[in-house]
């Protein structure tokens, strides 16, 4: 397959080392079609809060809060991009995060996924899982993680 017609998925939090998967997809793949996608994961936060103390359209504010923190991921990940000369697409999805990345990338034909490590380390990463390890498991395609 051409480099031109690869399409990379780049997954991107709020963190430095989702930039640095970014920049390292953009540069090292100029003319694929690469797609930044942020996963809300309104799930895990549902299940952190208290149901006593949520007052009613508490978790309509909390969805609308994490699709505004989910825009703002991506218009920096188009910014970071743009600093580059490059122009990516973004995709906003609902979720688990490591099941979503894996489904996206089987149902879109991803030739390739660059995802940042969180750099989790023994214990830390048993307790607290990994999506980096998951969607590296999982993945029908090719995976790189940055650091």
């Amino acid at each position: 397959m051409s480099e031109s017609t690869r399409t990379v998925l780049v997954p991107v939090d709020d963190s430095e080392r989702s930039t640095a998967a970014i920049r390292h997809a953009v540069e090292r793949y100029p003319d694929a079609d690469v797609v930044a996608i942020h996963v809300v994961d309104v799930v895990s936060a549902i299940h952190a809060a208290d149901p006593e103390v949520t007052a009613p359209g508490y978790w309509e504010q909390l969805y609308e809060a994490a699709e505004a923190g989910a825009d703002a991921v991506l218009a920096d990940a188009e910014a970071t991009a743009a600093d580059l000369g490059a122009e990516i697409r973004t995709e906003r999805v609902d979720g688990r995060p490591a099941r979503r990345i894996v489904e996206y990338a089987a149902e879109h034909d991803v030739d390739e996924v660059v995802l940042a490590s969180h750099g989790r380390t023994g214990v830390s990463r048993i307790l607290l899982g990994s999506v980096a390890e998951e969607v590296v498991r999982r993945a029908p395609c090719p995976v790189t993680v940055v650091r």
